[in-house]
Parts: structure tokens; sequence; C-alpha cells
């Protein structure tokens, strides 16, 4: 008896690897991001006929609203996700050396600042520590 054969369902995404919460929110600012600068020049002009107008930019400003969200929802599509997502992960290499980087300058304003100051270096703290909690 032959076994019966199985379809694989096609994956909504390229990219199915899962994200933590804060990496997704990276990947929706990107995606946001790339939107709103496809309908930059409709968000200009929403913006400037809403600018000082309260209650009538309902009315006063329905064209430039529709038209900015007809924009926003056209690009708003499942390819702008994945490729915000290519985007979070190709750009994922230098986000890890700019934090390495951070870190190391962070380290190096600390160490100028206790040479400047007078405090002794962190390792000096540490041994101290250690040799002054101990009983002998």
């Amino acid at each position: 008896m032959a076994a019966p054969k199985t379809t694989h369902l096609a994956l909504p995404s390229r990219n199915p690897l899962p994200l933590s919460a804060g990496q997704e929110q990276q990947v929706r600012d990107l995606y946001y991001k790339r939107v709103r600068t496809y309908c930059a020049d409709e968000i200009r002009d929403f913006a400037s006929c809403a600018l000082n107008r309260t209650i009538s930019a309902t009315w006063a400003c329905r064209s430039h609203r529709l038209s900015m969200n007809k924009c926003m929802i056209s690009h708003a599509t499942q390819e702008e996700q994945d490729a915000a997502r290519e985007e979070w992960f190709a750009s994922r290499d230098k986000r890890i050396a700019d934090a390495e980087a951070k870190e190391k300058r962070k380290k190096e304003q600390e160490k100028f600042h206790r040479e400047w100051w007078g405090m002794p270096s962190l390792e000096e703290e540490e041994a101290a520590k250690n040799s002054g909690g101990r009983k002998s």
C-alpha cells in the first residue's frame, strides 16, 4: 500500500525565522519607514493642508488624506514587509559592530575618567574587593 502523498503549504513570508518582540519592532519600524518614503509627497501635501487646522481639516483636506491613505495602502504589502525584514538581516552585522564599538568607547571613556580623577582602575578595585573580603 502506497503512503499518502503530502503537500507542503507555501509559507506566508520568505523569511519565516522567528524574531524577538524587540527585533520584530525594529523590522516594523523599517517597514513603516519604507512605506512613508514611497508616499512622502502625499504625506507632505496632507500635512501642509492640515497645518493650522483643527476640526476643519476633516473636510478641507479630505482629498489629500484619501490620496495619502491610498498610497500607503498600495505600498503596505507583504512584499514590503519581506523587504524590510531582509534589510534588517542585511544590516545586522553592522548593528552588532556598532554596539561593540559603542561598548569599547564607553570603556575607554570610563578608563579616562578614572585616570583623570585619580581613581583606581576597575581591575584594581576588583583585586581590592577580592583580597579585602576574604579572611585568612
